[in-house]
This record gives C-alpha cells, sequence and structure tokens, in this order.
C-alpha cells in the first residue's frame, strides 16, 4: 500500500472523520513517504506506543496498518537529522500555546512540526483540502498563536519569525510587516 490509498484507509477507520485533527492526523500519515530524512515518520517524534495511541484514538480499526507505520517510523529514526532544524522549538513552541492539555494536542503538535519539515505550504503538507482546515484546527488547539496570527501569516512563515522573536533573531527587512517589501509573500494568497 502506498501513500495515497493509506489516506482514504486511515479516513475510512476514522471516528471522526470530518474534524480538522482527524484530517491533518491522517494527512501527515500518509504523506511520511513524501518528506525527506528523520521527517518521513508518520508522526516524528512519537514513540511506537505514541503512534499506537494515534491509531486507537483517531483511527480505530486500523490495527492491520500499524506494521506498515511502524517501519516508516524505525526507518526515518535511522535517519540523522539535519545539523540545523528547528522541530523541537517548533514543538515546543506549540505545546507553550496548546489550548488543551490533552494527550492528543501533544499528537498534533508533533503532526503540525513534522508538516512544517516538508516543501509545500502547511496545510498542503498535512494533507488538508484547504487553509480553512488549518485555521480550524490552529483555533480549536493552539488558539493562543491563532489569535497572535491576527494578520492570516501564511502558518509555517508565522511559525518560524514566533521561533526568530522568541531567539531574538531580525527577520523582518521594516519595522512592520505592511511596509516590507516580501509582504506579498507572507500574507499573499497561497495556491
Amino acid at each position: 500500500m502506498n501513500a495515497t490509498d493509506l489516506r482514504p484507509h486511515l479516513l475510512a477507520f476514522a471516528s471522526y472523520p470530518d474534524l480538522p485533527e482527524t484530517l491533518a492526523l491522517a494527512g501527515t500519515i500518509a504523506l511520511a513517504p513524501h518528506r525527506r530524512g528523520p521527517w518521513r515518520a508518520p508522526v516524528a517524534g512519537l514513540a511506537a506506543r505514541e503512534l499506537d495511541a494515534v491509531l486507537v484514538s483517531y483511527f480505530p480499526g486500523a490495527a492491520p496498518l500499524r506494521p506498515l507505520l511502524h517501519i516508516w517510523r524505525e526507518q526515518a529514526e535511522a535517519e540523522a537529522r539535519p545539523a540545523m532544524d528547528e522541530f523541537d522549538e517548533l514543538v515546543a513552541l506549540l505545546l507553550a500555546h496548546q489550548t488543551t492539555d490533552a494527550p492528543d494536542s501533544r499528537w498534533l503538535a508533533h503532526a503540525i512540526a513534522t508538516a512544517s519539515m516538508a516543501d509545500n505550504h502547511l496545510w498542503q503538507d498535512l494533507g488538508l483540502p484547504s487553509r480553512v482546515e488549518l485555521n480550524a484546527l490552529m483555533q480549536a488547539r493552539f488558539t493562543a498563536l491563532r489569535t497572535k496570527n491576527a494578520g492570516d501569516m501564511k502558518w509555517k512563515k508565522f511559525f518560524y519569525r514566533q521561533l526568530c522573536e522568541a531567539a531574538e533573531v531580525p527577520i523582518c527587512k521594516s519595522p512592520s510587516c505592511a511596509a516590507c517589501c516580501d509582504y506579498a509573500l507572507c500574507f499573499g494568497a497561497e495556491i
């Protein structure tokens, strides 16, 4: 079974297939083979036990998929992480802004960080139908971050801006985003 086939199977096993949380987890898991290096894990940073808990909680009946997902997880863990990556910092940022202290908030933080290591818009790398579902997910699970992103900056850019601000690294070319020559890149329409 390849990744293209996996997402519909996961959603067929889902208790709530239309929830943004379910869609994001299914997409992150299914798109694992399309990511590079250690980010090819179904959800990077989750141990086997936690990955099983994701399946039981969100995709009951998906037990036949466990061996495949664990193979992907083990193969990804064998890959060396790049010398510089922001994965752990991004997980910490998300967890610091989680709306509820539930186990699935941790899983979602790891899924979002995993998808952030891929190359497309975050909603695409989470396998979501559009940015609307990503915004709904952020509003429900990471409300404080959604509130901080009042200008509706693209999420990956917003996350990295938050990380740079926390590290006191200036990233904007001007004192205000509105005056920045890259405004359209950060706030423009996504295709």
